[in-house]
């Protein structure tokens, strides 16, 4: 088994501790550890190990799944990496033996996968498999079910979409999902999809776990919530796939955090309504002031649903790496160059941090574009 190195994560492991102002973030900003009760009694593992049942059955309820069909993990990078080992592979044997009243689908060793997304939705595929890219086009960036249909094969197991779509922003309408998972049931497969940016849209359309039987949602309280240091998340899916995906988080995290476990279920509780109607607003906020700068820049992106967007390079660098470095080394300000989502004419910039660190950030890179103009009018004159 072999896997590519996670090219944005190296990317912040050369450049996040030492810069000042991280504009490379996809999340909402962090909510401080005061806002909620810190102490969860006895530090032992969470028992059962998948999660508590009340709060398996809570989460579940939002899909129209019951607890057994929910499975908590530490993020949703976790979930989506035990849902892909669960499913690709010559011995997944995802359907055999699941009971209740699901099919048995076939095993399969052939993911399809919508890009540009996040790295890991298609690196770990294939590490475990076979992947055909169903690439999203500039500038619209809009979802085609016949791309999808076309890309199908009959040993595919997997469809999977990151929606709202990072590092685009697009957020992909509940008719072309709906025709994405027709698709994925229609060829015996599930439909997998990423909805960690689901909760900051001011009206969230339904998870694709409810969608049905072949319908799978990964999702955590990282992005929407402000809660990345609980690294809790979960998979909601079809309890034959969540069967095998707790087999295989025996062997990695085992249970959830019972600190994680804790906050969560209070996040998720009375808290929720508040959290969720700050973090939209802070990302509406943030949006705005992005969308300003673009215009002002004459640069162009599509207006994102979550906190991140992706933007063409400025002129006078030769691409998205030459612009970031410069930025990064003259600004101390880190972007998030596009070639490590397949496109090097584009950036990702992250907006869900405060407003004020935001305008600063983002004067610092006006700076950057305006000296490198001035460099290059003043050495054709020379």
């Amino acid at each position: 088994m072999r896997i590519d190195p996670f090219g944005l994560e190296r990317w912040f492991a050369e450049h996040e501790h030492e810069a000042d102002i991280m504009l490379a973030e996809s999340g909402i900003r962090s909510l401080d550890a005061s806002r909620f009760d810190l102490d969860p009694g006895r530090l032992d593992y969470v028992i059962p190990t998948n999660g508590d049942p009340d709060l398996r059955a809570s989460v579940g309820d939002r899909y129209g799944r019951s607890a057994d069909e929910v499975l908590v993990t530490c993020g949703t990078q976790e979930a989506n990496f035990l849902a892909f080992a669960s499913l690709l592979g010559d011995e997944a044997g995802v359907g055999e033996g699941g009971g209740g009243d699901y099919d048995p689908i076939g095993t399969g060793t052939h993911a399809v996968v919508v890009t540009p997304t996040y790295q890991a939705l298609h690196a770990v595929p294939e590490a475990f498999g076979e992947v055909t890219r169903v690439e999203l086009e500039p500038p619209a960036w809009e979802l085609s079910a016949d791309a999808v249909a076309d890309a199908v094969r009959e040993d595919t197991a997997v469809v999977v979409v990151n929606n709202p779509n990072n590092p685009t922003g697009r957020y992909h309408d509940e008719d072309a999902m709906r025709a994405i998972y027709d698709v994925a049931v229609e060829n015996g497969a599930y439909l997998l999809c990423d909805e960690v940016y689901r909760l900051l849209a001011e009206d969230p359309q339904p998870p694709v776990a409810s969608y049905g039987r072949h319908g799978i949602s990964t999702t955590s309280l990282t992005k929407a919530y402000g809660l990345a240091g609980l690294r809790f998340g979960w998979i909601a899916g079809p309890e034959p796939v969540v069967e095998r995906a707790w087999q295989w988080k025996d062997y990695t995290t085992i249970s959830p955090s019972i600190f994680g476990q804790h906050v969560a279920e209070q996040a998720l509780g009375r808290r929720e309504d508040r959290i969720l109607s700050e973090n939209r607003e802070l990302a509406e906020t943030n949006r705005d002031v992005v969308a300003d700068w673009v215009a002002d820049r004459g640069l162009d992106w599509y207006d994102p649903v979550g906190v991140n967007g992706f933007v063409t390079v400025p002129d006078g660098f030769a691409d998205a790496e030459a612009f970031c470095r410069t930025v990064v080394s003259e600004a101390s300000v880190v972007l998030a160059p596009g070639n490590l989502f397949g496109f090097p004419d584009r950036f990702r910039i992250g907006f869900g941090l405060p407003t004020a660190e935001l305008e600063e950030g983002l004067d610092r890179v006006d700076r950057v574009i305006d000296e490198t103009g001035e460099t290059a009018t003043n050495g054709g004159a020379a």
